[in-house]
């Protein structure tokens, strides 16, 4: 079996409980982030919104994974994830449902992301909300620490916008 290559080679399933198509969003600038109800950092579901809103319109996709794996910060069901978010946030990227990000059940997606990115920790995922950013053709870009704004990813999301979706879409898997 071949590795993936590009974002379109994943599935995952949708915080509502549907299979998605993560090839769907070939062609869009795609923030991959895990995401946790519970932790310090769930602020940063307001900056992620804001930027959703203020990049969507031009191709950015913001694709929220909730995880439990880190402190038991996301203990909840996914309705009560999709309430909290809804409520607290105003969240309307789209969310999925709850997943691990490391181990040996980690989902393949993140298997996927670890290995084009491995980050500081040899490519486990330190804690909730480490982000990765996916260009136009699928690919991972670049990685960013829990730490790191969503603002701070501003000018990096720009720059890959600039890219044309066309020729993106052409590129397939």
């Amino acid at each position: 079996m071949t590795q993936p290559t590009t974002l379109g080679a994943f599935h995952a399933t949708t915080i509502e409980g549907a299979d998605r198509d993560l090839g769907d969003y070939v062609g869009d600038v795609v923030l991959i982030v895990n995401t946790a109800s519970e932790c310090g950092l769930t602020p940063q579901y307001e900056g992620l919104q804001r930027l959703y809103d203020e990049y969507s319109d031009r191709g950015l996709t913001i694709l929220g994974f909730p995880c439990d794996q880190f402190g038991n910060q996301e203990p909840g069901s996914e309705d009560e994830i999709s309430g909290f978010c809804q409520r607290n946030y105003g969240v309307s990227f789209p969310m999925f449902a709850k997943i691990d990000v490391n181990g040996k059940d980690a989902h393949p997606l993140y298997r996927w992301l670890k290995d084009e990115q491995s980050g500081l920790f040899g490519g486990r995922i330190k804690w909730n909300f480490t982000k990765f950013l996916v260009g136009r053709d699928g690919r991972v870009l670049n990685r960013y620490a829990p730490q790191t704004e969503p603002a701070d990813l501003a000018d990096d999301i720009e720059e890959a916008l600039g890219s044309s979706a066309s020729d993106a879409r052409a590129v397939g898997d």
